[in-house]
């Protein structure tokens, strides 16, 4: 489809075919949290830095995606729930393709918790999102978590692999799932989607060292880019740390070269 494979290339580089994705949805689930109080502020580092697109929730819209300097690719959440919720993991669809589109998306993505108590509900409204994404024609990117009773732990490659596959055949264009700690076990995954698999990256990590080695475990596994939120726009020089991601990802910097564009 014609109108998906351009949108595509508004989100990931036609060159590299991989891409940089800085996700500032939090706010529906932890507040205002820091670096996320001034959204023009806070997108304009990202866009500096050389990120490919941002994922916002639609009201932030207005409140800063763009106002000036260069474009950058729009992804709009449909998912949310909050941290105050009986059950942060059920998440609900808050927007629909078609306000997304109103808005000027670029591709929409959703929040998927396999293991959930909510499973069921969250895998059928995949389905009705997937079937009006290919409608209009716009990318669908899944955020495919394991999260429940029957997990040991999310980061395994059993349960990974698994989150990354069902995306795949329920139709989304490209899935985020968690890094598996190690090129091979990351091998796993991806042999196992036959759509394009990005990494997220979590939970802020305590150095510069650790975030960009596992930045090069996934790419080094076969991952078509990253999906990284607080360690970007938290981070103490957001522009730089982005910038730095960016080469790895579309020019293949090494640890050592990346940790220099923090210097």
């Amino acid at each position: 489809m014609i109108g998906k494979s351009i949108r595509m290339e508004r989100i990931i580089n036609r060159e590299s075919k991989r891409t940089v994705i800085i996700p500032m949805d939090h706010g529906v689930t932890m507040g205002p949290i820091s670096g996320l109080e001034d959204m023009r502020e806070a997108i304009g580092n990202i866009v500096e830095g050389g990120a490919n697109a941002v994922i916002l929730h639609k009201g932030m819209i207005k409140a800063g995606y763009r106002g000036g300097g260069k474009d950058i690719g729009l992804i709009i959440h449909l998912s949310a729930s909050t941290s105050l919720g009986p059950d942060p993991n059920a998440k609900i669809q808050v927007c629909t393709v078609k306000e997304a589109l109103q808005l000027g998306a670029d591709a929409v993505s959703v929040h998927i918790n396999l293991g959930a108590e909510s499973e069921k509900e969250m895998l059928a409204n995949l389905g009705s999102v997937g079937a009006k994404c290919q409608e209009y024609g716009l990318p669908l990117i899944a955020m495919m978590y394991t999260r429940g009773k029957k997990v040991e732990s999310e980061f395994d490659a059993r349960y990974v692999k698994h989150a990354a596959r069902v995306g795949a055949e329920l139709g989304v264009d490209m899935v985020k799932v968690n890094y598996t700690g190690s090129p091979q076990t990351f091998k796993e995954v991806v042999a196992g989607s036959p759509i394009p698999v990005v990494i997220a990256g979590g939970e802020k990590v305590e150095t510069d060292l650790e975030l960009f080695e596992m930045i090069e475990g996934a790419l080094k596994g076969g991952a078509a880019g990253v999906s990284i939120g607080r360690n970007a726009f938290q981070h103490r020089n957001p522009v730089k740390i982005v910038r730095a991601i960016s080469k790895m990802v579309h020019e293949n910097y090494t640890v050592e070269q990346a940790i220099e564009i923090l210097k």
